[in-house]
């Protein structure tokens, strides 16, 4: 995976992981509500259920309450108060039921072929007793009991919530109930509501989560290009100034040789000629072009003189041969001896485990740098100081110059290619360069780090 990759997976990924958890702390919220609320409905249902109840088994204890009061427990009057029960009812499915103590049903409206049973043992769908459920809580004065019950509307089991009072004087328990299906229903809505709303939620996030790394991915793509673009630049930039340099430094050299070695070889091809044609004269002109072969041996020394300071300038053998320092020392007393400006060289420190290439890195700009002072700055002394410490090597070159303004030939387009390729020289080898220079002189200071011990 590339670099630009990596960086846009990881911008992406704790984006997608932000807002899954938001989802998941959304969810549980959403669900806890949804709860929270069906909890309210249910409870705000039953309660009108049971006040419902309350109040419709009120009417039927006072529809029978003149006979209850009269004190009489006869046939006829017990009878009486089975007819005026049965005849009450709300609804469809709300009818009045009435059993003894012991769980014998007396009445009931809507399943006549009960009455007269046994139903101490009956159960519902789940196994509840619920006769002997109606009967414990009507010993215990009365109240509200939940069981399932066949609703006569429908033919079938739903549960239902009843209430059941007694009268003592009779051994009666009177009761009626209502059907709670129509509650179980409209919680059943109500949960496929909120569920309904939860999967919105969860669509919206999803939705704004893809967005949101289209547009992550978008950027990533668009910086991609747009780095792309600008290295592609930089790097057509950087091989025309390479270009540029190996065209210098050819005309460079090509002006060395023809200016320098080229005329000396003809001015010695001259005297070599001339002392053959003197050597077959007489004694005198013999003598004269022995003469002759001394100077052109002394112009020979010259030649070889300036053939090692070219090839010094390619690439000094001293820099693979003895090392940075020789190489750096050697540098400083040539261009002290051509320039005339007294270079002061010192060295300190280990540099056996300098790599090869940030040696040779530390040597260009040693002469990057001299070649400067000497074209532009106009110093009187230059101090060469090389030093290796602390896991890296430092090369400080300093002058007494008239300095310059750094950051204006840093972004001038046609000035500062010098301390470019400097720049990137040490890029290269992971070093770090750094120049301050003022009118009282400038300082280049250039570092690496030592090579990782195996």
């Amino acid at each position: 995976m590339k670099l630009r990759q990596k960086f846009l997976f990881l911008a992406i990924a704790p984006l997608i992981a932000a807002l899954c958890a938001i989802a998941l702390f959304v969810w549980r919220q959403a669900d806890t509500l949804a709860r929270q609320q069906r909890a309210t409905i249910e409870r705000v249902y039953l309660a009108s259920k049971e006040a419902e109840l309350r109040h419709y088994v009120e009417l039927a204890a006072h529809a029978i309450a003149h006979l209850t009061a009269s004190g009489r427990g006869d046939a006829a009057t017990l009878g009486e108060a089975r007819r005026i029960l049965a005849s009450l009812g709300f609804g469809d499915d709300g009818y009045f039921f009435v059993y003894d103590m012991n769980g014998r049903n007396l009445m009931h409206p809507r399943q006549p072929e009960l009455e007269g049973r046994d139903l101490w043992n009956l159960r519902d769908a789940y196994g509840a007793p619920t006769v002997q459920n109606l009967v414990a809580v009507a010993r215990r004065g009365g109240g509200l009991v939940r069981y399932n019950w066949v609703k006569p509307s429908t033919g079938k089991s739903a549960p239902k919530l009843g209430y059941v009072v007694t009268i003592p004087s009779w051994g009666w328990i009177v009761g009626s109930g209502l059907y709670l299906d129509d509650v179980d229903a409209a919680l059943r809505q109500v949960d496929a509501q909120q569920s309904g709303n939860i999967a919105v939620t969860m669509l919206w996030i999803a939705a704004v989560a893809t967005l949101s790394a289209l547009a992550v991915a978008c950027a990533g793509l668009a910086l991609n290009v747009s780095e792309s673009r600008t290295a592609d630049a930089k790097l057509k930039a950087l091989a025309q100034r390479v270009v540029d340099t190996q065209e210098g430094e050819r005309a460079r050299l090509a002006r060395d040789l023809h200016d320098g070695i080229s005329q000396w070889l003809v001015s010695i091809k001259l005297q070599i000629e001339a002392g053959i044609i003197r050597m077959q004269g007489d004694a005198a002109q013999r003598i004269q072009a022995q003469a002759g072969f001394e100077r052109t041996a002394e112009a020979l020394n010259e030649v070889l003189g300036e053939v090692r300071r070219i090839s010094h300038g390619l690439r000094p053998t001293l820099l693979d041969d003895l090392g940075l320092a020789a190489a750096l020392q050697h540098l400083a007393h040539e261009f002290a001896q051509h320039s005339g400006v007294p270079v002061a060289f010192s060295a300190a420190g280990s540099l056996e485990r300098l790599p090869a290439a940030a040696g040779t890195a530390l040597f260009r700009i040693a002469q990057e740098a001299l070649t400067n002072i000497e074209r532009h700055a106009g110093a009187r002394r230059i101090e060469l100081a090389l030093a290796g410490d602390d896991g890296r090597v430092l090369l400080r070159i300093a002058d007494d110059g008239a300095g310059f303004d750094a950051d204006d030939v840093a972004t001038h387009p046609q000035r500062g290619i010098g301390l470019r390729n400097m720049a990137e020289r040490l890029d290269a080898v992971g070093g770090v360069l750094d120049i301050t220079s003022s009118g009282a002189g400038t300082t280049v200071r250039a570092s690496v780090a030592f090579k990782e011990a195996a």
